[in-house]
């Protein structure tokens, strides 16, 4: 995240959305050889064969997506009046709603809800489950098969090629819009941080483990008041 921000405010004010693709995918791709070079440095002695080589890292996270670093951005473009959707994030134009998740996420979704139900009919409260959710455990090793088609069959920022077709552009005519940018962790997008967060509270009460109508990978874990990241911003354009 910290990567991807870094770039956005320094690249050029009238980068079109491939220039942005391009720009930081080449950002993150440089700093897996010092981020590595750390991690590993403690197994060195394990593992004295490691060059801390640039393409040896490369080849390896290639053939591990679940690895490499990942976040998703959704960005307007003043000068292009664009939005663009790189990832799983969601907008609101003009109070219609406009989604880019990846598309496992749902299925996975309802094999973990699934789980639940089941261990929730074998005893287990709600409280047990929460605190040791073995639903999503239980979908983790499936998620990770279907990392394999990330920057394939859907879009991220990992460093490595973003597919172009897969990223949501959104263009505006010169009309007045109002605009919301968020991340996908609020299950109900509304016009206002206040009501996004009232319906996400909502969901936290009603249906802590989000296997009913909003089913999720995950529920809300113990002492957090939400399941996921969350960003939001609201502007007029």
């Amino acid at each position: 995240m910290r990567l991807v921000a870094a770039y956005i405010r320094r690249m050029p004010p009238g980068s079109t959305c491939h220039q942005f693709c391009l720009g930081v995918t080449e950002t993150v791709r440089k700093a897996y050889v010092p981020t590595w070079k750390a991690c590993f440095s403690r197994w060195k002695s394990c593992v004295p064969t490691w060059k801390w080589n640039r393409a040896e890292i490369l080849d390896f996270l290639r053939d591990h997506p679940e690895e490499r670093l990942c976040a998703s951005a959704v960005i307007f473009s003043r000068l292009r009046r664009e939005i663009w959707l790189v990832g799983d994030c969601q907008c609101l134009v003009g109070g219609e709603l406009i989604e880019n998740p990846k598309p496992y996420e749902q299925r996975l979704a309802e094999m973990r809800a699934a789980k639940i139900r089941e261990l929730l009919a074998g005893g287990m409260t709600a409280e047990e489950i929460l605190a040791n959710d073995r639903g999503r455990a239980a979908v983790i090793p499936e998620m990770l098969r279907e990392m394999r088609e990330q920057n394939r069959s859907y879009a991220v920022i990992d460093g490595f090629r973003i597919p172009e077709e897969r990223v949501v552009v959104i263009a505006l005519d010169f009309r007045p819009w109002e605009i919301v940018l968020a991340s996908d962790g609020y299950p109900e997008l509304c016009p206002t941080l206040a009501e996004s967060e009232a319906q996400l509270e909502e969901q936290r009460r009603r249906d802590p483990l989000n296997i009913g109508r909003f089913k999720a990978t995950k529920g809300f874990a113990p002492g957090n008041n939400s399941f996921d990241d969350r960003s939001y911003i609201r502007f007029t354009v």
